[in-house]
């Protein structure tokens, strides 16, 4: 299958200079965004990033998922001097669990020691949030099936911790009882820009090659409210979560 243009999903790229060099580590950013305008809405982010940078990117995008008449998509940007796309899979749901079904992306990144990887993204309804965390098993082996891989990486709003996942609900998650995943985000986190303290956002891996291409204490959180040197306000304006990250080691 090719990668782009694939039903409802658009593809867009956009060129601003030579691109740049590799520093050494592919950075992994996952920021938390609900797309709700259409695919010509989205072309101002890659704009953006050009205008900002001399790297060349490019994105590839889901169609709108979610139940009734409230629709989100999912967004990957990648620089095309690191990443390419190998295919893409829209996780078909049979039961039902996810409202936003995950859009994973099979991607070459040849500079990174693991070569090839999976991206599978989640935002969770937050009152489902247990089932949806726990149906990303399924997810994954769904994947093994599909394509033959378990180096994936799980990212995104899980909505796993406070009043959504408490300390009680993950016994009964196969993606955090399973030690073929590693969580890199802790339970300790804070990954909201608020007053509240949750550990929403998440980075789940597994796959021996690419647990061993995860840089040692690369995983966080990313505060631009403090990088940028944002008040509440400002910062609010932005997201109400902070993008978490992880590097992969060259």
């Amino acid at each position: 299958m090719s990668p782009h243009n694939q039903g409802p999903v658009t593809h867009g790229d956009c060129r601003a200079g030579p691109a740049g060099t590799n520093p050494g580590a592919t950075q992994l950013l996952d920021m938390p965004k609900q797309m709700q305008d259409g695919p010509s809405h989205i072309t101002v982010l890659p704009l953006c990033l050009c205008s900002e940078s001399t790297s060349t990117y490019d994105y590839e995008i889901s169609g709108p998922l979610g139940r009734e008449n409230y629709k989100e998509m999912y967004l990957f940007i990648y620089r095309t001097d690191v990443v390419s796309v190998v295919d893409t899979y829209q996780y078909k749901d049979p039961q039902d669990v996810f409202s936003r079904e995950p859009f994973i992306l099979r991607v070459s990144a040849p500079s990174t020691k693991v070569k090839e990887f999976v991206l599978v993204p989640l935002h969770s309804a937050p009152h489902d949030a247990v089932a949806e965390i726990d149906a990303l098993y399924d997810v994954y082996l769904a994947i093994i099936n599909k394509w033959g891989t378990d180096n994936m990486m799980f990212l995104g709003d899980f909505n796993a911790d406070c009043s959504y996942v408490q300390p009680s609900d993950w016994s009964s998650i196969r993606l955090r009882t399973s030690d073929i995943f590693k969580w890199l985000i802790p339970d300790s986190a804070d990954t909201t820009v608020g007053k509240s303290d949750c550990a929403y956002d998440r980075i789940v891996v597994c796959g021996n090659k690419l647990k061993r291409s995860i840089v040692s204490n690369s995983a966080g959180i990313f505060n631009f409210q403090r990088a940028f040197q944002l008040d509440q306000e400002e910062a609010l304006a932005v997201s109400d979560h902070y993008p978490v990250e992880v590097k992969l080691a060259a």
